[in-house]
């Protein structure tokens, strides 16, 4: 899953993307370089982002979505409103990827049930603004994993067909670099939910601190962890897992390859 941000505000990009052509060209471009579906996003969840309203996240959203599924690409769309979701839908996604599981947006359930498209549940505690305060657990891993369980049922409830659904558990989200690092660890007891799941790690904050090692060096920027991210994909790539989502496509799909040519092999 290749990620294309219309925001002027990424923590990973910083808007290099946020004019129509050139978020269109930029999905062209990680579909060649290997993506199977290339996700769209107008509005930064980066922590401390606040948020953008309605109208201008559909005005950055929409046009990328109708200009990339036109060339015949898959596309998912990155937003927690029904609105939006409704109509990317109507504009050709494929699939609707809500950071919040539905939690956001009281209609985000019934919009995606009555779109019969499938659904990203990701772990989520609250809004970008405070969600660092959130990251408090005694077991990450046991907690992350019946909170995304106790999505799934009122999901389900909600009129989303099982078949329909993604997990992801939200790294970065309301998390520690710890928190990250044992979920990645633990990504089997994630995939025991019985269904795909989803990794997006891509450039995020516990890489850099992996990479800053523990010396005090300030971590690399977010470009400069692609290298990370692709090791990331190649551990969920060994764990089974169904996309992993980044941004920059090539080494990522270069370590799934090398991944499953292993495995293939034993």
């Amino acid at each position: 899953m290749g990620v294309v941000n219309v925001t002027p505000d990424s923590f990973s990009d910083g808007g290099r993307w946020f004019d129509t052509t050139a978020a269109v060209k930029r999905g062209l471009d990680l579909v060649a370089q290997g993506a199977d579906l290339v996700d769209v996003g107008g509005e930064s969840t980066r922590p401390g982002a606040t948020r953008v309203d309605a109208e201008e996240e559909l005005r950055r959203v929409v046009p990328v979505v109708r200009g990339l599924a036109s060339e015949g690409v898959t596309v998912s769309v990155d937003t927690m409103r029904a609105a939006v979701a409704e109509q990317a839908v109507a504009a050709g996604a494929a699939l609707v990827n809500d950071v919040s599981g539905g939690l956001a947006d009281p209609g985000m359930i019934p919009a995606v049930a009555a779109a019969e498209v499938p659904f990203v549940v990701m772990h989520w505690r609250g809004f970008s603004e405070n969600m660092n305060a959130l990251a408090v657990y005694d077991d990450v891993v046991a907690e992350v994993t019946a909170e995304l369980r106790t999505r799934i049922d009122a999901v389900v409830a909600g009129g989303i067909a099982p078949e329909r659904l993604v997990v992801d558990p939200g790294l970065g989200f309301a998390k520690q670099a710890e928190h990250d690092l044992a979920l990645v660890a633990h990504l089997g007891a994630l995939r025991a939910l019985g269904f795909p799941l989803l990794v997006a790690a891509s450039r995020k904050r516990f890489l850099g601190r992996v990479l800053a090692g523990d010396r005090g060096s300030a971590p690399p920027p977010a470009r400069e962890r692609d290298a990370a991210t692709a090791a990331v994909s190649a551990i969920a790539a060994h764990e089974g897992a169904w996309a992993v989502r980044v941004h920059e496509v090539r080494a990522t799909a270069d370590a799934v390859r090398v991944a499953r040519a292993v495995e293939g092999a034993r």
